[in-house]
């Protein structure tokens, strides 16, 4: 078991300050233990659940921000047992990447195991990215067909383009498309089953 623990930086309140959820500290505020790998297993079945369009008002099931009035890459997560979860049949919906793999990894050790998990491609939309007060940020998409599962990622860590929770990862289902992105905007590729608790928590 870890802690996510950690303060992320006082300019990235600016907006979400004024937010009626609770900011990202309450994304930090929690431990999660895992089997390491384990996860990496379970993901992305090809039988598995298609893929659903986000509601803009949805709350982030990780962090509780609204996700449509948030940047960057979004994720889901399905679940069998979704009911035993959330009284009800739906699936786990977050505002970023990184919650999605920290709030999964934590159900995964609970023994809850997705049955699919899908994250923003940004190979599929014709997304933009823009710098604001010195922060730049990428475009949000919630719509079903901007999904794709995980294990068909190729994810741009910790580049300088942020997401709902400032650092972030980043998808392209076009290798290619990675690999330009990363020369452009810093940061390093990785494989779905690369991504750990402690990338994760590198990143905090």
């Amino acid at each position: 078991m870890f802690p996510l623990e950690g303060s992320m930086n006082d300019h990235r309140s600016r907006e979400r300050a004024q937010d009626s959820h609770p900011t990202r500290r309450v994304f930090l505020g929690g431990a999660v233990a895992v089997s390491v790998g384990a996860l990496a297993g379970c993901m992305g079945d090809d039988d598995g659940p298609d893929a659903i369009s986000i509601p803009s008002e949805q709350a982030c099931d990780q962090c509780s921000m609204e996700i449509g009035r948030h940047p960057g890459p979004n994720g889901q997560a399905h679940y069998d047992d979704a009911e035993a979860l959330f009284d009800e049949d739906r699936p786990a919906m977050f505002c970023a990447s990184t919650c999605a793999y920290v709030w999964t990894f934590e159900r995964e050790d609970e023994g809850h195991d997705p049955t699919a998990f899908y994250l923003t491609d940004y190979s599929s939309v014709d997304y933009s990215v823009d710098e604001d007060a010195g922060i730049v940020e990428i475009s949000s998409h919630l719509e079903e067909e901007t999904f794709a599962s995980a294990t068909d990622l190729a994810l741009v860590v910790d580049s300088e383009v942020e997401g709902a929770m400032g650092p972030s990862m980043i998808g392209f289902s076009d290798a290619d498309d990675a690999e330009e992105f990363q020369a452009e905007w810093g940061g390093d590729v990785y494989d779905h089953d690369d991504v750990t608790p402690d990338l994760v928590m590198s990143m905090m």
